[in-house]
C-alpha cells in the first residue's frame, strides 16, 4: 500500500473509534421497515449499535458523545452492493474499491468472485481494522472449467463450506450432472448457491435446485423463447439481449410467479447490462465524473467492451432497445409477483466504479417501475432479511450501517448521491473524512 494512503487510513480509523457513543441530532429518519419519515429525531449510536431513537425534545445528548447536526436532513440505513468483484488482499485496487463505496453510503458488499484472501479480510473488516463494508464472501467460483466431474463439484462445495465462505458462486459452463451434485450437497449442508444459470440446467431448473439468488435475470430470455425454440436460446450474446426479437413476452408473468414460488431472489444489474448495450457513446460514458478514480487502461478496455458489443452479429439499436425494454418488464413482474429483489450493479465491472454505480441502478430501478421506497428496501430492508445481517433498518438493536443524506429519497432517488457522512459499524466518516478518502484515489493522485 501507498505510505500516505496507509497514514491516512490510519488516522481516519483512530480518530472516529475515539467516540464510542454517537448521537445524530435532530434528523427526520428512514427507517426502511415501512414506507414513511419519523420527522425531527435523535438517534444514539453506542459501541457499533442503536441504542435508542426518539423524539429530539425528548431524548438527551449523552455526555462526551459525538453529535452530528441532522437538521433538515435525511438518516437511512447503509446500501448494499449485492454483486461486487472485490478484488484479492494483495491487489493494489482494494483500498481504491473500498474507499469508493464507503463514500458512496455503501457498507455491505456481497463479493462474487472469491478469493481465499477474503476470509481474514471479512473479519479484519467486522473487526475495524481496515475501512470498508461489511463483506460477504463467495469461494472461487465453481464453473465449466473449475469443475471437473459431478463428484468434483460436491468436493469443492464441501471444502468451501468447510473453509468458511458464506456461499457457493455459481459461473457458466457447468453441465447438468455437475449442477445438480454441486446444489444437492449445497443444500444439505445449508449453504447457498448463487448467481448465473448453467445454459444446459435453464432457468426452470434452476429454480427447481433452490438457487438462492440468480443474477443479471441470466437465463430469463432464453426461457421466453417460443416453444419450437431450442430451449437453450441459441446464440444470444450478452445475457441472451440479442434474442430481444423472438422472445415471447407473454411468458413473462409466469416465470416472475414461478420465481416467487421458488423463494429465489433477483438481482438485476441493470445498470452493467444497459449501458454496455444502449445507445450512449463510450466516448460519453468515460467522461462521467466518477471515471477519474479509475486507471486510464481500466476505461480503455471498457469502451473495446461496448464497441466490440455494438459489433456482435445481431446487434442493432433496436434489438438492444427492445431488450432494455424486456429486462424492465421483468423486474416489474417480478416485483408485483412478490419475488425477492436485490439492489446489485456488478461493480467494477464494465463502466461501473464501486459505489458510483449502485446509485445508478438505484435510478434505473426507478425507470422500471420500482418506487423509490421500493428500489431503496432492495438495498437495505431485503439485503438484511436476504442474508439474515442485523442491519437494513433503523430502530433499536441493529447494527449502525447508515448513511446521512442533504434531500429525501423517497421523493428523488437521486438524492441518495447528496451524502452528507456515513456510519459503517458505528464509525462515522463526516463530509470532510470522505472528500479525503476520494482525494487520495483521484486519478494521478496515487502510485
Amino acid at each position: 500500500m501507498h505510505r500516505c494512503i496507509f497514514i491516512l487510513i490510519s488516522v481516519l480509523l483512530s480518530g472516529i473509534a475515539a467516540a464510542d457513543t454517537t448521537a445524530i441530532f435532530n434528523v427526520n429518519v428512514i427507517p426502511m421497515a415501512d414506507e414513511r419519515i419519523i420527522h425531527q429525531q435523535t438517534v444514539i449510536v453506542s459501541d457499533g449499535l442503536i441504542e435508542r431513537i426518539g423524539d429530539v425534545d425528548e431524548v438527551p445528548v449523552p455526555e462526551g458523545a459525538s453529535v452530528v447536526d441532522g437538521t433538515d436532513r435525511f438518516l437511512m440505513p447503509g446500501l448494499a452492493e449485492m454483486h461486487a468483484h472485490v478484488p484479492p488482499v494483495a491487489s493494489a485496487d482494494l483500498d481504491r474499491d473500498f474507499a469508493l463505496f464507503i463514500a458512496n453510503g455503501v457498507t455491505t458488499v456481497r463479493g462474487m468472485l472469491g478469493h481465499p484472501s477474503h476470509l481474514p479480510l471479512r473479519s479484519d473488516l467486522l473487526a475495524g481494522k481496515r475501512i470498508g463494508p461489511r463483506l460477504i464472501t463467495s469461494g472461487p467460483s465453481l464453473n465449466g472449467r473449475s469443475v471437473t466431474s459431478p463428484a468434483d463439484g460436491a468436493r469443492q462445495v464441501r471444502a468451501q463450506h468447510a473453509a468458511g465462505y458464506d456461499f457457493i458462486k455459481i459461473h457458466p459452463g457447468l453441465n447438468d450432472e455437475e449442477f445438480a451434485a454441486i446444489a444437492k450437497t449445497a443444500n444439505e449442508l445449508g449453504m447457498p448457491f448463487a448467481g448465473h444459470v448453467p445454459v444446459s440446467v435453464g432457468l426452470d431448473g434452476a429454480l427447481a435446485a433452490g438457487m438462492a439468488s440468480i443474477d443479471h435475470l441470466d437465463g430469463y430470455m432464453a426461457a421466453l423463447m417460443p416453444a419450437h425454440y431450442d430451449r437453450s436460446g441459441g446464440y444470444g450474446g450478452f445475457f441472451d439481449v440479442l434474442l430481444a426479437d423472438d422472445v415471447d413476452k407473454d411468458g413473462i408473468r409466469d416465470l416472475a410467479a414461478a420465481t416467487a414460488r421458488a423463494g429465489t431472489w433477483i438481482v438485476p444489474t441493470e445498470t452493467l447490462v444497459e449501458q454496455l448495450i444502449n445507445e450512449v457513446p463510450a466516448s460519453e460514458l468515460r467522461s462521467r465524473v466518477e471515471m477519474q478514480y479509475m486507471p486510464e487502461a481500466t476505461i480503455d478496455r471498457w469502451v473495446a467492451a461496448k464497441r466490440q458489443q455494438q459489433q456482435e452479429r445481431g446487434y442493432s439499436a433496436g434489438v438492444a432497445e427492445k431488450a432494455i425494454h424486456l429486462r424492465r418488464m421483468l423486474i416489474r413482474e417480478l416485483r408485483d409477483a412478490g419475488a425477492g429483489i436485490l439492489l446489485g450493479s456488478d461493480a467494477p465491472q464494465v463502466f461501473n466504479v464501486p459505489g458510483f454505480s449502485l446509485h445508478r441502478e438505484l435510478g434505473l430501478m426507478v425507470a422500471a417501475g420500482l418506487t423509490p421506497f421500493e428500489a431503496l428496501r432492495a438495498g437495505t430492508a431485503n439485503v438484511a432479511q436476504f442474508l439474515g445481517l442485523n442491519t437494513g433498518v433503523i430502530e433499536t438493536g441493529r447494527e449502525a450501517d447508515l448513511v446521512l443524506l442533504d434531500s429525501n429519497p423517497l421523493e428523488d432517488i437521486a438524492s441518495t448521491r447528496r451524502i452528507h457522512g456515513v456510519m459503517v459499524r458505528g464509525r462515522w466518516y463526516s463530509a470532510a473524512d470522505i472528500a479525503a478518502l476520494l482525494e487520495h484515489f483521484r486519478l494521478g493522485d496515487h502510485d
